[in-house]
Order: structure tokens, then C-alpha cells, then sequence
């Protein structure tokens, strides 16, 4: 693909742990515009790579770039624009807890754009129909929250101010059946409607071929394949085949490995 199609650019990407390598050289192109879920074994360090992504994780080897530009040439103004582009959503949520609903969802619009509060408190509330959650949720504090009403929330705080980017680290995890085909959908409508660039991480292998665009597979510290999601089930990789079909028996093993994930 040419640069201006590539809206994030990974390349030998390598990151360690106290000695214990989770990413060896890992490559991958997220196009721009697209839908790319990454998928991959238990503590293959999918969320590593997301992390560092955000610049959470500094990396030790390799680049990853945005738009053309390497993070590690930005500078710290130029670096906090970039993160103003993005909605993200962690594993573990990150929720505040001292914050109100509507607060969590809006802290962006409120801290960053200067909103005030009755307009953000509005567009929170529309994100919170968008997860399917009522209007009364928004001045409940996360503490009062179920697991999966917690998830709902982070996805809609994610999706609050229409970023550009949207980094979601399995964002239907604990989420009924009903509600995850609800995000998936709520996913592609960013995509379709505001032309965002998505990498989502996802062990729900039915959603990674249905709802999204690409698929990349990690699998030891690299990626071994990607490409357009609906041509994964025929491709020929033995990982990759196992993976999708749930399959005990395969090259990689149900062992899990002592490493982030």
C-alpha cells in the first residue's frame, strides 16, 4: 500500500519484559479509513503492542509511525495532539472512579475541548444510548456499575468526541450476545460514517471475520498473517486455522505463556 493509505505503520517492532521478549520484530500496516482487528493466542501481546501504540510502553526496538510520522520524532505538543485525535478503550476500562457517568464520558470534551457542561453532558448522553444504556446511568459513578456496564461506558467514552483513531482492546468482552453484535455495528458505523481508522483487539473469532475489514494474527512475538478479514478462514496457516476453529490440537498449543498479554 502507498504511505497515504497507511494511517499506521508498524515495522521490527520489539519489546521486552525483565528480560522476556513479547514483541520480536512485529510488522503491520493498519490502512486508513479501515477496520483492523488483531487476534492471537492468550498473552501473545496483543495488549502490549496496543500500549505501546499509546506510548504507554516506551518500545526497544523498531518504529511505529502515524500518518508518516514516527512517534519517536514527536515532539511532546506534538505528541499530545496526536492522542487528541484518538479514542481508546483499555482492557481494564480506566474508568475514574471519584467521576460521575456522564463525567467519565465527557472528560475529553470537558478538559481537553472546553465544552461546557450541559453541552457535554448532552453528548454523553447520547453516546450512552448508543452502548444501550439508559439516561439515568449518567450520574451513577463506576463503583454502582456492573463488569459489563462498565465495558459500555469505556466504549462510550471512547467513541465520545468522533476521534479519528479508535484503539479498543476487547471492546465486547463480558458483553451479551445481543450487545456485542450492537458494538461490532456501532464500530462499523464509525468507520462508514466518519471515515475512522480502527484497530481493535478481539478473541471473539465470528466478530473478527464479520464486522471488520483486516485481520492480523500475533503469534510469537510477530505478526504471521493478515489481510482482508473474510479470506481468513481459507487461508492456508496452520496458526491462524486453529486459531479461528477453537482447535485444542495445532501448532500453538494450550499452554499459556508467562508474559503480558
Amino acid at each position: 500500500m502507498q504511505s497515504a493509505d497507511i494511517k499506521i505503520r508498524i515495522s521490527k517492532l520489539s519489546k521486552s519484559f525483565e528480560g522476556k521478549s513479547v514483541l520480536r520484530g512485529l510488522d503491520l500496516e493498519v490502512p486508513t479509513g479501515k477496520s483492523t482487528v488483531l487476534i492471537g493466542g492468550a498473552a501473545s501481546g496483543k495488549s502490549v503492542l496496543m500500549k505501546c501504540i499509546l506510548g504507554l510502553y516506551p518500545i526497544d526496538g523498531g518504529s511505529i509511525e502515524i500518518d508518516g510520522r514516527d512517534l519517536a520524532d514527536m515532539s511532546a505538543s506534538e505528541r499530545l495532539a496526536l492522542t487528541d485525535k484518538e479514542g481508546v478503550l483499555l482492557q481494564q476500562n480506566g474508568l475514574f472512579d471519584s467521576l460521575p457517568v456522564w463525567e467519565n464520558i465527557a472528560f475529553k470534551l470537558l478538559n481537553v475541548r472546553g465544552l461546557r457542561a450541559e453541552e457535554a453532558r448532552e453528548i454523553a448522553l447520547e453516546k450512552l444510548g448508543q452502548v444501550g444504556l439508559a439516561a439515568r446511568v449518567a450520574d451513577l459513578f463506576p463503583s454502582d456499575l456492573s463488569g459489563g456496564m462498565q465495558k459500555r461506558v469505556g466504549l462510550a467514552r471512547a467513541f465520545a468526541d468522533d476521534p479519528e483513531i479508535l484503539l479498543l482492546d476487547n471492546p465486547t468482552a463480558g458483553l451479551d450476545p445481543i450487545m456485542t453484535n450492537e458494538i461490532n455495528r456501532l464500530v462499523q458505523t464509525a468507520v462508514a460514517k466518519l471515515g475512522a481508522t480502527v484497530l481493535a483487539i478481539t478473541s471473539d473469532m465470528k466478530a473478527a471475520q464479520r464486522y471488520y475489514d483486516r485481520l492480523a494474527m500475533l503469534h510469537d512475538g510477530r505478526i504471521i498473517w493478515q489481510g482482508a478479514a473474510d479470506e481468513a478462514a481459507a487461508a492456508d496457516n496452520p496458526y491462524l486455522d486453529q486459531l479461528i476453529h477453537g482447535r485444542s490440537q495445532g501448532p500453538i498449543g494450550t499452554a499459556p505463556r508467562a508474559v503480558a498479554s
